[in-house]
């Protein structure tokens, strides 16, 4: 029993160290996308998380690709970012930014 409960908390502090190395790893997008995203963007981003994780990370991961590729120039506003998520929602696989 005590290799079992070994197996346990291996498998556990492996799976705490996961999770702690994604919530880095949405850090460094959230900082990359939000240098181009307007307050209510951001706003907006924030209870889009809390409410819909899975379509905030989809979001942000693809402004933050955006940002990094020089495909957005301008802050993006908070009636862009309701496209964008639109655009999620709808199964799109592309979205074209404008500016």
């Amino acid at each position: 029993m005590d290799n079992n409960t070994a197996d346990i908390e291996k498998q556990l502090q492996e799976q705490v160290a996961l999770t702690q190395q994604l919530k880095q790893q949405l850090a460094a997008i959230e900082s990359v996308a939000k240098q181009k995203m307007s307050r209510e963007a951001i706003t907006r981003y924030g209870n889009i998380k809390v409410a819909h994780p899975e379509t905030a990370v989809r979001a942000i991961s693809l402004i933050a690709q955006a940002v990094s590729a020089g495909q957005i120039k301008e802050t993006m506003g908070d009636e862009e970012f309701k496209t964008l998520l639109q655009a999620i929602q709808q199964g799109k696989k592309e979205f074209k930014f404008k500016k």
